[in-house]
Parts: structure tokens; C-alpha cells; sequence
């Protein structure tokens, strides 16, 4: 059984940062890719951010060039920094993981507003 434990939300004004972090658990290998998701309230679960093993980390539009994500493969951990934050930036963030099948984390949230 593989954990998800995402961690790193709040409350942040508009331009504002915030780290979030995934630390994952059992049996998944560093060669899985991670990431996060996100979903807004009336709104479908998005992409953000992929980190493969290996290959180059892939953002949506709407967070390249203000989101930067980071993986630790000893410590299986996967780290989204996110800077100048918007209100539409509001939402429930998801990690995510594939190991033969997907993962999830429970969500954390993460509201900007001033």
C-alpha cells in the first residue's frame, strides 16, 4: 500500500508563496512519476505540475514561470514551491503518484485572498 501525505497549505494574500510538500510511503519505486493536481470549488481536478524520473518536470500554462516543482528520490518526497500567487490559484491540492497504478494524497488547501 503506498501513502500520500501532503502538507504546506494556508492562507496566503495575492503575490504571496507557499511550499508544498508529499512524502510517499510503501511500496513505490523512484522511478514513478509524481506530481500534483488540484481542484477549485465547481471546478474539475486539473494538472499542475508531473515530475518523471528521469525526464523534464511538465506545468500547466496557467502556473509556468511561478511554480516550480522538485522531487527527492531517496527521500520519495516531491516539493511544489509556488510563488506569486493568484486567487484563481485557490484550490485543494492533490499529490499525486504512479507506481502500476495511481496514488493520491488527501489534499491540502491552499486559498489566496487578501
Amino acid at each position: 500500500q503506498v501513502q500520500l501525505v501532503e502538507s504546506g497549505g494556508g492562507l496566503v494574500q495575492p503575490g504571496g508563496s507557499l511550499r508544498l510538500s508529499c512524502a510517499a510511503s510503501g511500496s513505490i519505486f523512484s522511478t514513478n512519476v509524481m506530481g500534483w493536481y488540484r481542484q477549485a470549488p465547481g471546478k474539475q481536478r486539473e494538472l499542475v505540475a508531473l515530475i518523471p524520473s528521469g525526464s523534464m518536470p511538465n506545468y500547466a500554462d496557467s502556473v509556468k514561470g511561478r511554480f516550480t516543482i522538485s522531487r527527492d528520490l531517496r527521500k520519495k518526497t516531491v516539493d511544489l514551491q509556488m510563488n506569486s500567487l493568484k486567487p484563481d490559484d485557490t484550490a485543494v491540492y492533490y499529490c499525486y503518484a504512479y507506481s502500476g497504478k495511481a496514488y493520491w494524497g488527501q489534499g491540502t488547501q491552499v486559498t489566496v485572498s487578501s
